[in-house]
């Protein structure tokens, strides 16, 4: 049904502000921006994982983390976690079946459940079940949600923060452990913060060509900025995902590469070297899987990594391309 007083700016949300309040209007242009971003980078993540997974299946009898589809979860079903529940729902590729829900209140996703997502209040289940679990609960009630998740977080599991104010290496803290990726978003004042006022909607902003530009990570308008360091971590974590299926460092390589390269074959490929300090990557063998990498440590320090990226402008834009490619289009299982 049309609306009928769309044209009429008399009805408009901004007609009834003050000019004081008008000046204010970047901070609502300011939260919806980063509504989307969350969760266009969180989902991209996730598509990046199961790509990923499905390519790990069908190069390996291995099934240790390469086969089945990705499960993740969503603890706290608040403006973030609802939000980014519709977006995995509608336009992920994911299985309703295989997202789950953690909440303090699961009567408040009865529209969800009918697509097939469980809901519950059961934190530590959540936890030993999920692949990918996104940490949407308030900070007041995060020091009870650790407490619940502490020693019930596979080592596989990679938790993904939207808790603000609590770094990551708090949060590996409270957690007991190192796979954590916490996006840093920073904001500045800028004459683009208008483009995201078209956020209304989010499944339907998701499709628009000019948002999915302006949040591409490595070169995000509108006056959000992410940057290198979120960037590292996720690759990081994908080359994590390879060392807990006990792939040789050849093979992991080759696998992230074909992920990150489908729109750009020619791109200068990701080596042990952009992973590693040159006299480890000297010693490892083929067949010898990558070490651990403590996702902490990739956000907080200076890593091979993020000294490869900084200069590569080949790789920024192989990982651009791979990024508005994946939001263009949903993952096929």
């Amino acid at each position: 049904m049309a609306d009928v007083a769309g044209d009429l700016s008399s009805f408009s949300f901004e007609a009834g502000l003050t000019e004081e309040e008008k000046r204010l209007l970047y901070l609502r242009a300011r939260a919806a921006g980063q509504t989307f971003c969350g969760c266009a980078h969180a989902v991209f993540l996730c598509k990046l994982v199961q790509s990923l997974r499905c390519i790990i299946k069908s190069h390996t009898a291995n099934s240790s983390g390469g086969d089945g589809d990705l499960c993740v979860g969503i603890l706290g079903l608040g403006h973030m976690g609802k939000q980014l529940l519709l977006y995995l729902i509608e336009k992920s590729g994911i299985k309703p079946s295989h997202i789950k829900i953690s909440d303090r209140r699961p009567e408040s996703a009865v529209g969800f459940i009918q697509t097939g997502v469980e809901c519950f209040f059961d934190n530590r289940r959540l936890a030993a079940w999920a692949d990918v679990l996104f940490l949407c609960c308030l900070p007041s009630h995060l020091p009870k949600v650790c407490a619940d998740l502490r020693s019930h977080l596979p080592k596989r599991c990679l938790v993904y923060s939207f808790t603000s104010g609590v770094p990551v290496t708090r949060l590996a803290q409270l957690l007991g452990h190192d796979f954590i990726l916490k996006p840093q978003y920073d904001f500045v004042a800028c004459d683009a913060a208008d483009v995201w006022l078209s956020c209304t909607h989010l499944t339907t902003a998701l499709t628009d060509p000019l948002l999915i530009e302006a949040s591409c990570p490595l070169k995000m308008s509108g006056g959000i900025s992410l940057g290198l360091t979120w960037v590292c971590a996720v690759l990081y974590s994908l080359l994590n995902i390879c060392t807990s299926a006990s792939l040789g460092s050849s093979d992991a390589l080759s696998l992230i590469n074909s992920v990150l390269k489908e729109k750009q074959p020619h791109a200068v490929e990701l080596n042990a070297q952009s992973f590693i300090s040159a006299s480890h990557a000297s010693s490892i063998l083929a067949e010898e899987p990558f070490p651990w990498i403590s996702l902490t440590d990739s956000q907080t320090k200076e890593t091979p990594l993020l000294c490869f990226l900084s200069s590569s402008e080949s790789m920024q834009q192989c990982f651009s391309a791979a990024y508005k490619s994946m939001q263009e289009t949903p993952v096929t299982l």
